[in-house]
């Protein structure tokens, strides 16, 4: 099966996409849709496209020899840049795939870590991917890596019998320790930032979701936070922090995080688990879901299976099925894990926010604690702390003394027990 558009566009990258249907495997169309839009996020033009129904993969060239054939046969008519598959490749594959087509073979693994590598902007989203895309590249190295050699060199720096490719494998291992060494320094920062943050008793909810579900549009909705939104995959990468006020005057920490997505390179979770430990921390969960897509139940699967590879599996969330105003209704009624809600919303119209800030804020109090606290006059700022950031039930005047009822979080409570003296 073949598809070739008719009028290529010049000033980009062209890419090829390849598919394959496998018995373990479903939704080939849908699939392939998705790698056309993660090609076109990291600026490649789609060229052309070639599935094939396998019963087992080639462990030469994943795809048959005739499949090959048939593609080599259309790249003087397509003339494109390179080609992108939608599984991962091993490195022969790889190799035997660009021997054959004389061309640039890269696979979906390596397509999303480019798109990372676009998308970062901090300074540990930068060392993150370029630590993956190492990892990434070190089982890949062939002789035709020889420009790693002008890393350095000279007389005595190779060892005794070293091939130039040992050479190069040995530098990238060093550069992947002194990335990782530079990583532990940039968490240990984010963490003491981390540590100060739940110093301050706001609840934290992470918004959460398939990429391109819409989170950033929220963000902005319920902050406006000013993040990038554009109709692409991984928009957004560096998380974002910002204060939001419910309706029920509570203020609580919203924290916009990166996009998931279908058979994501495992070696990119590992370099994110830093950043991604902002969701792992959070006390909610916002699981906004893209209606529009006629896959959302398997996007619903994928986000829960990497929320359990980060350790957030068991932290309560709210089901978000969103785009509701171009998705129409009625549709099935999806549940959040820890909750029995499910809060559907158009973020880009707002419909539906003000109903799931209520939510937020009945679920959030849930896990809140009545508590009694005397003041004395010197303790007015402690006082002022608890009227700003939980809810005053009662508030008497005994002699100096105010006594105060109020509702707060565990955190905050047992931060003022601490500083009034008190024993919990």
């Amino acid at each position: 099966m073949k598809q070739v558009s008719s009028h290529p566009c010049r000033s980009q990258e062209r890419a090829i996409l390849v598919g394959v249907d496998l018995p373990s495997l479903s939704h080939l169309g849908h699939n392939l849709e998705e790698l056309e839009k993660l090609a076109q996020s990291a600026g490649a033009k789609v060229a052309g496209k070639f599935t094939q129904r396998l019963k087992r993969v080639s462990p030469a060239t994943l795809i048959g020899w005739g499949k090959v054939e048939e593609i080599q046969g259309h790249l003087r008519e397509i003339k494109p840049d390179l080609v992108i598959f939608d599984e991962d490749l091993s490195p022969a594959q790889q190799r035997n795939l660009e021997s054959a087509f004389s061309l640039r073979v890269i696979d979906r693994s390596q397509l999303i870590l480019d798109i990372f590598a676009q998308r970062a902007r901090s300074n540990e989203g930068k060392l993150q991917v370029e630590l993956a895309q190492l990892e990434y590249l070190l089982p890949r190295l062939t002789r035709r890596w020889t420009h790693l050699s002008r890393l350095g060199g000279g007389i005595g720096t190779r060892g005794p019998g070293e091939t130039q490719l040992e050479v190069d494998r040995r530098r990238v291992r060093e550069k992947i320790g002194a990335l990782k060494r530079r990583l532990v320094t940039v968490e240990r920062t984010r963490s003491l930032q981390r540590r100060e943050r739940l110093e301050v008793p706001y609840a934290t909810i992470a918004l959460v979701g398939y990429t391109n579900s819409g989170k950033s549009t929220l963000m902005n909705t319920l902050t406006r936070a000013g993040v990038l939104v554009e109709d692409k995959l991984f928009a957004t990468l560096d998380p974002t922090i910002r204060c939001l006020r419910l309706s029920n005057g509570d203020r609580v920490m919203v924290v916009d995080t990166v996009g998931f997505i279908n058979k994501i390179p495992h070696s990119l979770i590992e370099a994110f688990k830093s950043t991604l430990e902002e969701v792992r921390s959070a006390d909610l969960l916002l699981h906004l879901v893209d209606m529009t897509s006629p896959l959302y139940e398997e996007q619903i699967q994928v986000v829960e299976a990497v929320l359990r590879d980060i350790g957030a599996g068991d932290t309560p969330y709210i089901m978000v099925p969103n785009k509701v105003d171009l998705a129409g209704l009625p549709f099935p009624r999806l549940v959040g894990n820890g909750t029995r809600e499910a809060c559907p919303i158009s973020a880009l119209t707002g419909q539906g926010v003000d109903h799931l800030l209520e939510v937020i804020g009945n679920i959030l109090d849930r896990g809140k604690e009545q508590s009694e606290f005397s003041f004395s006059p010197t303790q007015g700022s402690l006082l002022s702390l608890l009227r700003q950031r939980g809810r005053i039930l009662d508030e008497k005047f005994d002699g100096d003394t105010i006594r105060v009822t109020a509702l707060l979080s565990p955190k905050l409570a047992g931060q003022i027990r601490k500083r009034l003296g008190e024993v919990c």
